[in-house]
């Protein structure tokens, strides 16, 4: 038994060891340096001020429940005075048209466009659409990263909240 005990406890360590061997190439890989840092600020700076960006969105959070995790193309688009929004949505409805409708995934004019500028390392955006079937105001806290937080308010659903990245890729984002 006492041996069998100790195989044990070194297969353990093999796989613990094994384990951090597998992650450690990933971290090396996540570091950036500070010229590269500072060029995808530029980035995501250029983008801002040029209303011509993209959000990836990776997960959301709505008004009740748990935060899911989503996968798919997720995004929303901002191209200088229109917005494309095309995200999930799980919640209550209290008025909705017959079928569920558009939710938020539509193309429109943006009505009002706010930004608040560059503070402590994020800028505050807020813009209302209208969808024709009800007036939805997106609230974007982007981070000098490019990772970004989008909260969604409309009359006639609950609110909810997306996280995701900024694609930096200009070709992609580009309509």
């Amino acid at each position: 038994m006492r041996s069998n005990d100790k195989y044990q406890r070194n297969m353990r360590k093999i796989l613990y060891a094994i384990l951090i061997l597998s992650l450690l190439p990933g971290c090396a890989a996540l570091r950036q340096s500070p010229e590269e840092k500072e060029a995808e600020m530029r980035q995501v700076e250029q983008c801002l001020n040029e209303r011509n960006y993209r959000i990836d969105v990776n997960y959301m959070i709505p008004h009740r429940g748990f935060g899911k995790a989503v996968t798919g193309p997720y995004s929303l688009s901002v191209n200088g005075s229109a917005v494309d929004s095309h995200l999930p949505y799980l919640g209550v409805a209290y008025n909705v048209p017959y079928g569920g409708g558009k939710v938020f995934t539509f193309k429109d004019e943006i009505d009002e466009y706010q930004d608040s500028g560059w503070n402590k390392g994020q800028r505050v955006i807020a813009f209302s659409t209208n969808n024709d079937e009800d007036i939805i105001i997106y609230t974007l806290t982007v981070f000098n990263d490019g990772s970004a937080d989008i909260y969604v308010r409309c009359r006639n659903r609950e609110d909810i909240r997306y996280r995701g990245q900024m694609n930096l890729d200009r070709d992609e984002s580009e309509n």
